[in-house]
């Protein structure tokens, strides 16, 4: 037997209405903030990710699904994220030039090659926003208000938000060199992931698992502590901000977030209960990643929610029941000449919006209306040879047991 990739996973019937609810509930949020769908290829240029996630991080060096173009020779890759696709579309489109701020959702299947676990599997689903053209934290609170409305529309209940800002090219430099030298001083102890990062991205080191390594991040150099007067008067603001709107914070230094476009303001919601993969929400602004991807120097912010994580978080919460689509109506006949009446029945029906079913397998009756109760069909309207030559037929209430006779032609439920 063929089984599916290990890292990848069957959505079923049963689970899918979960999913339909938390799709829909993200998008009228994005769209009460003014967002507007976009939707982008599954598989891009490999060299986009390369310059926009970064060549230094996990995503790019172990993580991607690269091949070979046949027709072309060239590198492609599955997008391991949602950012960098949208910024080439707001590019490649001429969108960068419309009306500022551009604001986007989308709802996206990403691919990492990394070590299945609860919470993180090769393929997985996200919800996303990107905001363009503007400096201000107002911004950085709008896309924040968002992903919280989201998570309280949703049930989640235990998620709360860990704030940082992470500097900008005019003060990181002073942070990094900080930063490198206590590490440097405690190199003996760091794993070998870590030494590597020391030299290539030393603010990975800050949310390294390792036990030792973990253990030397809370004395750190604080990010907090050596920004510019730009970026202090910027997250001071947000903070302000946030306050004033009622979502609450926490200031955690040590969320810096994994991909390299990150600048001053990142974010991250994190649930209880549902583990280490706890992180359901991950963002922050990137202000230089449209010009370094060809555009013009064009600001932006924006978040990524895993879609699995989410439905974990909601799982704990008990918010994750999603009542069971059933049948108004199961139509039961008795022979083929009742078949096709019973066809012909349910077709009105449902081209009228209603959820009609009708037996497929030449079932006997005792067994349809076994089938009917399995279903949960609230009515069921049994057809045999004396109700197709009447034209009328009884319409029974699964429920109260009660039975109406109507019209087999114009009849509703």
């Amino acid at each position: 037997m063929i089984q599916k990739i290990k890292g990848t996973m069957d959505i079923l019937p049963d689970e899918t209405p979960l999913f339909r609810k938390i799709e829909a509930i993200v998008r009228e949020e994005a769209e009460r903030y003014g967002f507007g769908e976009i939707r982008t290829p599954t598989f891009e240029n490999t060299d986009l990710f390369v310059r926009g996630v970064g060549d230094t991080t996990d995503v790019v060096q172990k993580e991607m699904y690269t091949f070979a173009d046949r027709d072309e020779g060239r590198s492609i890759s599955l997008r391991p994220e949602g950012t960098a696709s949208v910024v080439r579309a707001l590019i490649e489109n001429g969108l960068h030039v419309a009306a500022m701020p551009q604001k986007f959702y989308y709802i996206i299947n990403c691919f990492r090659h990394e070590a299945p676990q609860a919470g993180r599997s090769r393929e997985f689903f996200q919800f996303g926003t990107e905001t363009f053209g503007s400096e201000s934290p107002t911004a950085d609170a709008t896309v924040i208000a968002v992903a919280a409305s989201v998570l309280s529309r949703l049930g989640l209940r235990g998620v709360t938000l860990h704030l940082n800002s992470i500097g900008c090219k005019c003060c990181r430099p002073a942070y990094r060199e900080a930063l490198v030298g206590y590490y440097k001083s405690n190199e003996a102890t760091l794993c070998d992931t870590c030494r590597d990062r020391l030299g290539r991205n030393p603010l990975r080191l800050l949310d390294c698992k390792n036990p030792e390594c973990a253990a030397l991040a809370p004395a750190a150099p604080r990010t907090v502590d050596h920004l510019c007067e730009g970026c202090r008067a910027h997250f001071d603001e947000l903070c302000s901000m946030l306050d004033a709107m009622g979502i609450s914070y926490t200031v955690d230094p040590s969320i810096v977030r994994g991909l390299d476009y990150y600048t001053r303001t990142v974010f991250e919601f994190i649930a209880d209960g549902i583990g280490a993969q706890s992180t359901v929400c991950g963002g922050g602004r990137y202000d230089g990643l449209v010009e370094s991807l060809g555009g013009p120097a064009l600001p932006g912010i924006g978040f990524g929610m895993g879609i699995t994580r989410l439905i974990l978080a909601m799982r704990a919460a008990g918010t994750a029941d999603v009542p069971a689509v059933t049948p108004r109506i199961y139509v039961a006949p008795l022979g083929k000449a009742a078949t096709v009446t019973a066809m012909a029945t349910c077709e009105r029906l449902r081209r009228a919006g209603i959820y009609a079913e009708c037996d497929l397998m030449e079932r006997s009756l005792k067994a349809q209306m076994k089938y009917a109760g399995k279903l949960g069909a609230a009515y069921t309207l049994i057809l045999g040879d004396t109700e197709v030559a009447s034209g009328r037929a009884q319409l029974r209430d699964m429920q109260s047991g009660e039975q109406t006779e109507v019209d087999i032609a114009t009849f509703t439920v």
